[in-house]
């Protein structure tokens, strides 16, 4: 049996921490992010409010250590069904990252939501937090990188250098028509996930899951041919 590390005040305080945000996503879970209370979270977990601040200095940064959570771990689940179908098609492989994003986000909605949905009144996340947004966007320009044709690209417009600069600013080794793939994929997989967890789809009888399926094969055609970029 594994034994946590480090000391017994060190392990008492990650505990507090975990209780911490287990209770903040409570509360994002019943009235949103806006109805996050560091007041409320101390008072449940039978502490005084500036005894909690010790942890959290304000709602501010514990909402942003909720975001970098909700990023690095939906960012390792796509590194991991990536590198699972190494031996795949890049075609498959790229379902089975769609996929696994639509999985993540219908079991932890609002943590999505969070991440993806309506923008917190006052609240900027800070720039760090990009760093883990980022990480699935690489995961899905590494399997464009594979689609693109190996003809030269057309020129890619005023668009395109936007994207050339942003690849140069990234500095991993990404193609600007890779990073522009990427994102047109990304803006696919993400219109359908969000309009199906807030329950868009509910009443109309369409299956999201094969929606997202022809969502990504229309991507996959349009890179392959080099009319995405």
């Amino acid at each position: 049996m594994a034994h946590p590390t480090g000391t017994r005040r060190e392990r008492l305080r990650r505990e507090a921490i975990d209780e911490i945000k287990h209770l903040a996503m409570r509360q994002i879970a019943e009235s949103g992010p806006a109805g996050l209370s560091i007041a409320a979270i101390a008072k449940q977990m039978g502490m005084t409010g500036p005894a909690l601040y010790r942890y959290f200095a304000n709602r501010d940064v514990l909402l942003t250590a909720l975001i970098r959570d909700g990023y690095a771990d939906l960012a390792d689940t796509m590194e991991r069904t990536a590198r699972s179908g190494a031996a795949l098609p890049a075609s498959q492989r790229l379902h089975s990252v769609a996929a696994e994003l639509r999985a993540w986000a219908l079991v932890e909605p609002q943590r999505y939501l969070l991440l993806f949905g309506t923008p917190v009144a006052g609240y900027e996340a800070p720039m760090d937090t990009l760093v883990a947004a980022n990480r699935t966007l690489y995961v899905l320009a590494a399997i464009a990188a594979e689609l693109l044709p190996d003809a030269p690209s057309p020129t890619l417009g005023a668009l395109g250098e936007q994207f050339h600069t942003q690849a140069v600013a990234d500095a991993v080794g990404i193609s600007a028509t890779a990073l522009m793939a990427a994102t047109t994929t990304w803006t696919r997989m993400h219109g359908v996930v969000s309009l199906e967890v807030i329950g868009q789809f509910r009443h109309m009888h369409i299956d999201a899951g094969l929606l997202l399926r022809r969502e990504i094969d229309s991507v996959i055609a349009y890179t392959k041919s080099g009319l995405s970029i």
